[in-house]
């Protein structure tokens, strides 16, 4: 697992000339000069993290360092749970697919869709069946009407070389 991590400045490598200072207990300490921040860190036994760089002043905190970085990695696993990363489920026609069949595929992407998942619906046409791309698109328009009520077409069907594909997403 990797994860991009900011540069966080604390002590001595923080450069600018006043900071303003919150308290190890939450309060503000107000603006003051580097030093005298840093003192302040070291009579809590310490360290002075730069929290706001971008702030002016600067907003620096007087916390110990490796309990605040692994707070900080506690927040992102934390929120990294919480993210939702689609799957797309792939459904394969043919068009001279069965009525029976047609209806099976369409139960099948209705259970995908009900599980928040993306379904790309891909026709194959084989040998002579590039010559009737129209029935194919009629097989394709049908699955998609029947599916009408769980998702939504997020990909018109296009056709790319033998196979005429869309994508449908959960409603």
């Amino acid at each position: 697992m990797v994860t991009i991590k900011k540069f966080i400045r604390i002590n001595e490598r923080i450069r600018t000339p006043q900071v303003r200072v919150v308290g190890p207990d939450g309060n503000q300490l107000g603006i003051m000069p580097i030093q005298k921040a840093l003192e302040a860190a070291n009579q809590y036994e310490l360290d002075l993290v730069e929290v706001a760089p971008s702030a002016t002043p600067p907003v620096c905190r007087i916390v110990d360092y490796s309990k605040f970085k692994y707070d900080q990695e506690k927040k992102e696993r934390e929120a990294k749970k919480h993210q939702r990363q689609f799957r797309i489920k792939e459904i394969r026609l043919k068009p001279n697919i069965d009525e029976h069949d047609l209806e099976i595929k369409v139960k099948h992407a209705i259970a995908f869709l009900k599980k928040k998942e993306k379904v790309k619906v891909s026709l194959f046409f084989r040998g002579r069946q590039m010559e009737h791309v129209d029935l194919g698109r009629k097989v394709l328009d049908r699955f998609i009407l029947d599916i009408q009520n769980d998702g939504q077409v997020e990909r018109n069907p296009a056709m790319e070389g033998r196979i005429m594909s869309c994508v449908v997403g959960p409603k």
